[in-house]
């Protein structure tokens, strides 16, 4: 199965704390997003992806934000089973492509979509999505690119989740919502697990 199908929204988390990253990852997976993506923003990342990797069996986690190829490394060394960058360059795809694990690289272009997919890549993430011109966009990129789906990140709300995942360009979105930091902070992983079943009831609209 593609990761794009697995569930419709990719839970997008910024892990300050590493003792809360195996108990957030079960209370996304205990809602219906198995798919988590652990941003490389914070010095604790990695050993979170490591511990979810290593105690959330029903999680599929990966690393987001990944910049350069001595990320790939240590993000696969860490237990990443997919990574994800907010831009492409032909190093940092070459040292993905040879990670052996799935990889969205970063586009908000088309000739950057072009570029990857002369290269075989039919996977992507469109990101900044609502800065880059959103469902609009993508919608246009759908015509003369049809075999190119994205996951479209940044910015994108419960209120216009469905919007992007009605294209048929768009397998699933990336949202930065299901883990507030307030919740966070209360350890409130009841709330986080209610967010996270809302979002994975996210259809297409008709």
């Amino acid at each position: 199965m593609s990761l794009l199908d697995i569930a419709p929204v990719v839970p997008v988390v910024v892990i300050d704390d590493v003792e809360t990253a195996v108990p957030l990852a079960r209370a996304l997976v205990a809602g219906g997003l198995p798919v988590i993506e652990v941003t490389l923003r914070t010095a604790c990342a990695l050993e979170a992806i490591r511990r979810i990797a290593d105690e959330v069996p029903g999680a599929v986690t990966g690393a987001g934000t990944v910049r350069s190829a001595a990320d790939v490394d240590a993000a696969v060394e860490a237990g990443a089973r997919f990574l994800v960058s907010p831009g492409s360059t032909a190093s940092l795809v070459d040292a993905m492509a040879g990670s052996g694990v799935p990889f969205l690289p970063g586009t908000a272009t088309a000739s950057e979509v072009m570029a990857l997919a002369e290269r075989g890549v039919r996977e992507m993430k469109f990101f900044p999505a609502e800065a880059a011109g959103g469902v609009p966009y993508l919608r246009s990129l759908g015509g003369p690119l049809p075999e190119v789906r994205f996951c479209p990140t940044g910015g994108i709300k419960p209120a216009t989740a469905p919007d992007y995942l009605a294209l048929p360009n768009v397998g699933c979105v990336g949202g930065t919502w299901l883990t507030p930091a307030d919740a966070l902070a209360a350890g409130d992983y009841a709330r986080i697990e209610k967010l996270a079943a809302e979002a994975a009831a996210l259809r297409p609209a008709a």
